[in-house]
């Protein structure tokens, strides 16, 4: 029983992990090969921002176009403030961890309680993951922030209204948007790392749920394509 709890972590943990990255891996295929933004909500969401750049910096008048580009700009401001409140988590939890870690009392769950592996390297190697996620986390949304800035500025900028500039506000909200996505999917797999510290098997359990309901958030139900969007 001893030698079955021991290498529990090794199978199901590597199992967990490698679901996680499939799923990943085919979402990745299927968001690069969905051109017409039918098939993924991430390239959807993203097409309707893109959309939304360009019908902001759209009007009859000057005063119109300035009326859009203010209300643009504190959409584009929300959005950063909220990238900047999760990195802000991110690196709270990040030294939280880093201190629990060099504490040489740490125990964040009562290891009679774990069926599994509780030596003291593969707690240490929880942790060393949990804090990576965390810090990718971090770095993702600081990058996301960047680029919302950096959108703001170009937003508020005199004759912004010229196809090569608006082409450069699109860009910078697009990869905010898609450094936004990626911190999220780091704090997906903190999530998981955290259930790893009840055992091997509710991680496990955990990697097929959420798997599951990624799956059914991530692709598109609706087939049809987007061009009505870009009318008007």
């Amino acid at each position: 029983m001893d030698f079955e709890k021991e290498y529990l972590d090794a199978v199901l943990v590597t199992g967990g992990l490698l679901f996680m990255f499939l799923y990943h891996l085919y979402l990745l295929y299927q968001y690069i090969h969905d051109v017409d933004a039918t098939k993924t909500s991430i390239r959807y969401e993203n097409e309707d921002k893109i959309t939304w750049v360009q019908k902001i910096l759209q009007g009859a008048t000057d005063d119109a176009v300035r009326d859009n580009v203010n209300r643009g700009l504190g959409v584009i401001s929300s959005n950063t403030s909220a990238t900047m409140t999760l990195a802000s988590i991110s690196l709270t939890l990040c030294a939280v961890i880093g201190v629990w870690i060099s504490s040489s009392t740490n125990k964040f769950f009562p290891l009679e309680m774990v069926y599994g592996n509780t030596s003291q390297s593969i707690i240490c190697i929880k942790y060393l993951c949990l804090l990576s996620c965390f810090l990718l986390a971090f770095s993702f949304f600081v990058q996301s922030a960047r680029h919302f800035v950096h959108s703001n500025y170009l937003l508020s900028t005199p004759g912004v209204m010229e196809e090569e500039d608006v082409k450069k506000v699109q860009k910078a909200v697009e990869r905010g948007s898609i450094f936004w996505s990626l911190g999220l999917r780091a704090l997906y797999f903190a999530l998981n790392f955290m259930v790893w510290f009840f055992g091997p098997i509710p991680m496990f359990a955990c990697s097929i749920v959420m798997v599951f309901i990624l799956y059914c958030h991530d692709l598109r139900k609706d087939s049809k394509p987007s061009d009505n969007r870009k009318q008007g």
